[in-house]
């Protein structure tokens, strides 16, 4: 996957394959949203303008270039994670003791699913957090590639917490389900107040 172009991956994503789906999709568009805000600092830094936030612009780009490789990485991991939800689905329970085997191994497999789209949903707000600060202080030439890398990481939080409800909803411990949709609507809680918070106050500068 990491080899693929653009269009190779779009056309993938395209068809009756089972990955990368719903998950890979949020992670590359996490990716792209923390690279514009990585863009902004390269356009920054260096401008005498900004040179009294010049140490913050390169501690941003530095973390902002850890964080769309650690989501990119999350496309191929994302992946990874439902061969094995794929491979539980299929196992027979004819009897008891198969019914109770293909339970439990739901149940981890199931867990597993979840913890993928969280990362995600997590980078997407540290991505949010940097997209805040640039916006602030990142040259006022490139603050709408801030606003819109603001805009694709809400896109990427909405969409990774999808995987989480649907994964969810199908186990059978109701206590864990309900923890994980808690810490889940947290960080959507969260993340789409500062999204629409960073995309706000950069439409205001432009208008």
């Amino acid at each position: 996957m990491e080899n693929q172009t653009c269009m190779a991956f779009i056309e993938e994503l395209a068809s009756s394959a089972p990955t990368p789906g719903g998950g890979g999709a949020a992670a590359m568009t996490g990716a792209l949203g923390v690279a514009l805000g990585a863009m902004v600092g390269n356009l920054t830094v260096g401008k005498k303008k900004y040179a009294a936030v010049q140490p913050d612009i390169e501690r941003m780009i530095k973390e902002a270039e850890q964080l769309y490789e650690q989501l990119y990485g999350l496309i191929a991991q994302d992946a990874e994670d439902f061969k094995p939800l794929a491979a539980a689905y299929r196992l027979p329970k004819d009897t008891p003791e198969e019914a109770a085997y293909k339970d439990a191994v739901m149940e981890e497999v199931l867990v597993k699913a979840c913890g993928t789209p969280m990362e995600i949903m997590r980078c997407a707000l540290r991505g949010l957090a940097l997209q805040e600060e640039m916006a602030e202080k990142g040259s006022m030439m490139a603050v709408s590639d801030a606003g819109a890398g603001a805009a694709l990481l809400q896109g990427a939080l909405n969409a990774a917490s999808l995987n989480v409800f649907i994964n969810a909803k199908s186990l059978q411990n109701r206590e864990k389900a309900a923890a994980l949709v808690k810490e889940t609507e947290d960080m959507l809680a969260s993340g789409n107040a500062l999204a629409e918070k960073v995309f706000g106050s950069v439409k205001e500068k432009l208008q």
